[in-house]
């Protein structure tokens, strides 16, 4: 007895796992699950935890073992799906962000998106100019320290918060004073609005790049926002087509093609290349459940999508949730008092840290900033060609913020490179960096997107660097392109030479298949005496009986006579 309820209990513990997730306040949710649980209902426990009821904006996002993000299917296994062996690790990410925050029925759905579009500022995803920097932290350090207090907050006291990947003690001082002299008396609540409406208006609002590369080997982060699809290189944006005309999204292992119809009938196909097929294939299912999201006025509207022109090739997939109109109506009905938020203090965390933790402008001397600064552009470009597709931009030109990977010193970015929390796994949180591909980067980077400093560095380092020392520079850079291009060349061609051979298998498969259901209609028609009115009606034909009479019936006994001379033959022997 007692054996039998110690094996009934390890088997009940075998079909149990445990699941931690990150919330968007770094909190973490831990729950145990059934083995073959789906997708839904652990979000829907997630939801219950927060008392979210405008969920569909958002979405559980995990890093599998090969460091390539996803985002978790509500339709499907949870353990299927990871890859991995429990416990299971994820985190609540905003995944379509609302066109409009204000119109947002509930508060605690505006505060979780206050918390992403936090996120994406420090992250360095969300691209603003510095006036609009300073005016954003300014909401962030009214909505979670209030106002100003003298005897509370000391002189730099902004210094001691982190809001973007890098900032000046300028930009410090003019944070602060925005805080003391034009946010006074702001509620927390009104302070969150104002920031997201704030965010609603630049470029980048819900942007979330994945980094691919151009027809010219040129770096480039693709993204899908609100509004549509996006382009950006360096730190600007050099396409934008709008979910009306974006018609149709392909993909062909690492190959990602963008069909759009623009003004007057013009057709345009932008083509773009992933660093590996599985990210070029998330980054296509992120465009079908953008586009079904934001573009069509029903969720009975969604259709089964293929990746391909072929019905026998590619994926497929569909997206099953709501889309955003249905969304709104459904937000429209909710009626009940507005759930308690418990707002986190602005304490030092994993994904905001002390300024303490990273070095600002003006700690580094103006003479070194530029060796610094290529060192630090080294360990990003090696990042660019990783699995991730949380990016780590170029430096940024004029008045854009810079990139996060700037805080990390010239020793740091030539070993190892942090990537953003946005890929969360405690044990996975260091990418190392491919030494070969950082070398192979940087000159056409360089060249490509500028000088890759500041504009008072450059001036400062312009004296003692001649021009002919940049050409030599980037005509070494070029030599070494081609040469790391002609010794990856046999293996592009073996893999072009497979995906050929795996092609004309496929096509051959199929056609063997198709004549083999050809072949097995024409036995029902000629040998069954199945009374089936279509058969009947094919059996009545002209055409039907003259090939049955002069080809069917002599081929028939032309194959009898074939298998008994085998089987006489076999007998014999």
């Amino acid at each position: 007895m007692l054996s039998r309820l110690m094996s009934s209990s390890i088997r009940s513990l075998d079909r149990e796992c445990n699941c931690t997730v990150r919330l968007l306040d770094d909190s973490e949710y831990t729950c145990t699950i059934q083995r073959d649980a789906k997708g839904q209902y652990l979000f829907d426990l997630i939801c219950h935890h927060l008392n979210l009821l405008e969920k569909d904006y958002f979405g559980i996002r995990y890093v599998d073992p090969d460091k390539q993000r996803h985002w978790l299917e509500f339709s499907k296994s949870i353990s299927k799906q990871m890859k991995t062996q429990p416990p299971f690790t994820m985190c609540l990410r905003v995944k379509f962000y609302p066109p409009d925050p204000a119109a947002l029925k509930e508060e605690i759905t505006r505060y979780l998106v206050f918390l992403q579009v936090k996120r994406d500022l420090y992250h360095g995803r969300l691209l603003c100019k510095t006036s609009d920097a300073a005016l954003l932290a300014a909401y962030i350090l009214q909505a979670e320290i209030g106002d100003y207090d003298p005897g509370k907050h000391p002189e730099g006291y902004c210094s001691k918060f982190q809001f973007f990947p890098k900032h000046s003690e300028k930009l410090e001082r003019r944070i602060a004073d925005i805080h003391k002299t034009e946010l006074i008396g702001q509620s927390p609540e009104t302070s969150e609005l104002n920031f997201l409406q704030k965010a609603q208006m630049l470029e980048t609002y819900g942007v979330d790049p994945h980094p691919c590369k151009d027809v010219s080997g040129n770096p480039a982060f693709l993204a899908f926002t609100p509004f549509g699809f996006t382009v950006l290189q360096g730190n600007r944006r050099v396409h934008f087509l709008k979910w009306d005309e974006v018609t149709k999204l392909k993909f062909e292992a690492k190959t990602f093609h963008i069909y759009a119809n623009q003004k007057e009938d013009r057709k345009i196909i932008l083509t773009y290349f992933a660093p590996t097929p599985e990210a070029c294939k998330h980054l296509w299912k992120c465009g079908v459940e953008n586009q079904a999201f934001f573009k069509l006025e029903k969720s009975s509207q969604v259709r089964t999508v293929s990746s391909s022109n072929l019905f026998f090739k590619g994926s497929r997939f569909r997206y099953s949730g709501k889309v955003a109109k249905e969304v709104m109506e459904q937000s429209a009905k909710i009626k009940r008092d507005p759930p308690e938020i418990h707002r986190a203090g602005m304490v030092p965390s994993r994904s905001c840290p002390s300024i303490t933790h990273g070095p600002r402008l003006t700690s580094v001397p103006r003479t070194r900033r530029r060796a610094v600064h290529i060192s630090i552009m080294e360990g990003l470009e090696s990042l660019r060609d990783s699995a991730h597709s949380t990016p780590v931009r170029s430096v940024s030109h004029g008045d854009f913020m810079p990139s996060r990977g700037q805080m990390m010193d010239g020793s740091e970015a030539s070993t190892s490179a942090v990537i953003s929390d946005e890929a969360y796994s405690p044990s996975d949180s260091v990418l190392p960096t491919p030494v070969a591909e950082r070398g192979m980067e940087m000159p056409l980077d360089r060249h490509h997107n500028g000088s890759t400093c500041s504009v008072d560095e450059e001036q400062d380092s312009g004296a003692g660097t001649s021009k002919e020392g940049k050409a030599a520079e980037f005509r070494l850079g070029r030599r070494a392109l081609r040469m790391v291009r002609s010794r990856q060349s046999p293996q592009s061609d073996a893999e072009e030479l497979n995906k050929f051979i795996l092609s004309v298998l496929r096509l051959f498969l199929v056609t063997i298949g198709l004549l083999f259901a050809l072949l097995l209609l024409l036995i029902m028609l000629t040998e069954s005496d199945l009374d089936i009115a279509f058969l009947r009606d094919i059996r009545k034909t002209p055409e039907f009986q003259q090939f049955h009479f002069e080809y069917f019936c002599p081929l028939r006994r032309w194959f009898a006579c074939k298998l008994r001379w085998m089987g006489g033959f076999l007998i014999s022997k």
